[in-house]
C-alpha cells in the first residue's frame, strides 16, 4: 500500500455516505408514484433535504425510439396543477417545491435534475413491456440510463391474476 494511502481497517471503519440535499420526485400521479412519494418523502426527511415535486404534461403525441409517432392523451394544465397542490409531504416538517412542466417527460426530468442539481432522482416504473414499450418507451429507464445522479425506482408488483 502506498505511503498516505488510507489503510483497509480504515475504510472499512468509516461508512460511505451518499449526500443528498436535493431529492427530485417526477410524478404521474399513479398509484405506483403515490408510494414512491413516500419513500422521497423518507429520503428528504432523513437527510433533511429539499423535495421537489415535479410533473410533465407530455405533448399530444410522442416520437417512439424508432421515429413512429405514437398519439399520447393530453392533461388539462389546471387539473395538473391542482393535483399538484394536493400532494402534501407525509413526514412532518418537510417543505416541498412544486413544478409542473410541459415537453417529453424524460427530456423534462433530466433537465430539471441538472437545473437544481439533484443529488438523487426516486420514481416509479410502471413496469410496462412488450409492444406498449417498444412504441411509447419507458420515462424511467430513460431517466436512469441518461441521469448524473443515482436514480431510485419503485415498482409495484401488479396482483395475480385468479385462474
Amino acid at each position: 500500500m502506498a505511503a498516505g494511502s488510507p489503510s483497509l481497517a480504515s475504510l472499512q471503519e468509516e461508512p460511505a455516505v451518499l449526500p443528498i440535499r436535493t431529492v427530485l420526485y417526477p410524478t404521474d400521479f399513479s398509484d405506483a408514484a403515490r408510494s414512491a412519494f413516500d419513500l422521497a418523502c423518507a429520503l428528504a426527511r432523513d437527510y433533511r433535504a429539499t423535495l421537489i415535486v415535479a410533473h410533465v404534461i407530455a405533448p399530444g403525441h410522442v416520437f417512439a425510439p424508432n421515429g413512429a409517432v405514437v398519439p399520447f392523451p393530453t392533461e388539462e394544465p389546471g387539473e395538473a396543477c391542482d393535483q399538484l397542490a394536493r400532494m402534501h409531504p407525509t413526514s412532518p416538517g418537510l417543505h416541498a417545491y412544486y413544478r409542473l412542466l410541459k415537453g417529453d417527460p424524460a427530456e423534462q426530468i433530466l433537465k430539471l435534475a441538472t437545473d437544481v442539481k439533484a443529488d438523487m432522482v426516486v420514481m416509479a416504473t410502471h413496469g410496462t413491456s412488450g409492444l406498449t414499450r417498444l412504441l411509447v418507451g419507458s420515462v424511467a429507464e430513460s431517466v436512469m440510463r441518461k441521469a448524473e445522479c443515482p436514480v431510485l425506482t419503485m415498482r409495484i408488483p401488479t396482483q395475480p391474476v385468479p385462474t
